[in-house]
């Protein structure tokens, strides 16, 4: 299977040999039974540990983004965590000035108290990376497009400068999905997605995954923090996440058609300073993800009103159809002022709005918001 389209539709979806069911059954049991020798003849020995829907899963992970392993969490961060935990008090670790408050916060607050050094670097400029690398660097932290100003890394840049230096790569994919970039194919090491958005794909439910270029040393690391950290998705949000997998292809592509669309038409607008979406030809790095994502640009996209955070705090107010929710990666279109979400030391403008596009008809979803930008 090369295509991704095949690949959402069959991977970890076997028919059972049992019953000759197409679709997965759910096992929610949290324990396995043991032979009478003391072996478990079925291979499972607690949910915890493993379960038949996250192996399903976890193949299926894998398989859409071009991996040898991968681990599914119980949701993003707690992955994002997960592959923090590998590392050493003392050890150093490169992100970008922009990237999901989320991130930031826990390599700053949390894993800083457990003694992990961060530097943060604009990383729209590769050479900004190998400038920040230390003696102890063991991980650079990549956000491409980044949340939420949809910043740009060049990938493949980024990746050659960590090789040469043995230094770990790990790309948050979540906003442009293994639809349009496979970090894995660039060179990365580890790719981390928030399955809650685009893999679910429905806003209900909760996940997150690691998946790893080689199944090594590392993932056995990763395998064993997911085990005693025990932060892994339940039996029934993999059934959900698999379920929600063979339309995901589909969902992303018309989502991201949409969302050219509207950034196209708010690029337009006199009540509009500036809108961040790669797949504009002004934007800064417009060139490298054209190179490195594959043939689009995903459909997340942010503006800045004209104004003070007022006027875009009326923006997101007056939208009719448009959902004013945190989240994204739904079929419905979700619009949100970040830097209110962020917190007192938001680095994001005050007159920024993150526009999450779902699958509503694109002239439907344009009124709303002409509508609103009055």
């Amino acid at each position: 299977m090369e295509h991704i389209e095949t690949i959402a539709v069959h991977a970890g979806r076997a028919v059972e040999s049992g019953t000759g069911a197409v679709t997965p059954s759910i096992t929610l049991s949290t324990t396995f039974e043991r032979d009478r020798d003391g072996s478990y003849i079925h291979e499972f020995v607690y949910t915890r540990s493993e379960n038949p829907n996250r192996m399903q899963w976890e193949e299926a992970l894998a398989a859409m983004e071009g991996g040898a392993a991968a681990m599914a969490f119980a949701s993003g961060m707690a992955a994002t965590a997960a592959l923090l935990q590998t590392l050493r008090s003392g050890d150093h670790v490169i992100i970008p000035t922009d990237l999901y408050h989320g991130s930031r916060d826990l390599v700053t607050t949390i894993m800083a108290r457990w003694g992990l050094a961060a530097t943060a670097v604009d990383m729209r400029v590769a050479a900004n990376v190998e400038r920040a690398i230390r003696p102890n660097t063991r991980l650079i932290w990549i956000e491409s497009p980044t949340n939420p100003s949809l910043n740009i890394a060049d990938i493949t840049a980024i990746a050659a400068i960590a090789q040469e230096r043995d230094i770990l790569t790990a790309v948050d994919n979540t906003w442009a999905t293994p639809v349009w970039q496979k970090p894995l194919a660039l060179g990365v090491d580890v790719v981390m997605h928030s399955t809650t958005k685009y893999f679910g794909g429905h806003s209900d439910v909760l996940g997150g995954a690691l998946i790893l270029a080689e199944d090594g040393a590392l993932a056995e690391q990763l395998r064993s923090i997911q085990l005693l950290s025990g932060a892994v998705p339940s039996p029934f949000d993999c059934w959900l996440l698999l379920r929600s997998l063979p339309t995901m292809p589909l969902r992303v592509r018309e989502q991201t058609a949409t969302a050219a669309t509207l950034a196209a038409f708010l690029a337009r607008h006199p009540g509009v300073s500036q809108v961040h979406y790669p797949g504009l030809a002004a934007h800064i790095n417009h060139d490298v993800a054209q190179r490195q994502m594959q043939g689009g640009f995903g459909a997340m996209l942010s503006f800045e009103v004209v104004g003070s955070a007022e006027a875009a705090m009326h923006v997101a107010a007056n939208v009719k159809l448009i959902t004013r929710a945190t989240s994204l990666g739904g079929v419905e279109s979700l619009i949100e002022h970040r830097a209110s979400i962020e917190g007192p030391h938001s680095p994001t403008p005050d007159t920024l709005l993150r526009l999450s596009v779902g699958l509503e008809h694109v002239d439907d979803l344009t009124a709303d918001l002409e509508a609103a930008l009055g």
